[in-house]
């Protein structure tokens, strides 16, 4: 069972940045595909970003250019690097890993705030 690990929530003022990391709790487990998704309150859950094992990207496009999602093979992590974090990007951040067999596990999602 892959479970998941995501660390680097907070408070952050507006045209900050914060840094999200995600991993599987057991390192040596493999993962095919990690997305992130978004939730604010009373909204619909967004996808926000994706990586493959072959560090192959895709973002949404309304976030394209303030994200990055980028991995650490070697510490089997994604992050997710935010910039320029703005009031509507406050939401709970999920991660979805995707298992070679298709499995899907998701993280229990850490709380971006961004306020002044």
């Amino acid at each position: 069972q892959a479970q998941v690990v995501e660390f680097g929530g907070g408070l952050v003022q507006p045209g900050g940045s914060l840094r999200l990391s995600c991993a599987p709790s057991v390192s040596s487990t493999p993962i095919r595909l990690t997305r992130w998704y978004r939730q604010a309150s009373g909204d619909q859950r967004e996808f926000v970003a994706a990586i493959n094992d072959a560090g192959i990207t895709a973002y949404s496009d309304s976030l394209k250019g303030r994200f990055t999602i980028s991995r650490d093979n070697d510490k089997n992590t994604v992050y997710l690097q935010m910039s320029n974090l703005k009031s509507e990007d406050t939401a709970i951040y999920l991660c979805n890993l995707v298992r070679p067999t298709g499995s899907q596990h998701w993280g229990q999602g850490t709380q971006v705030t961004v306020a002044s």
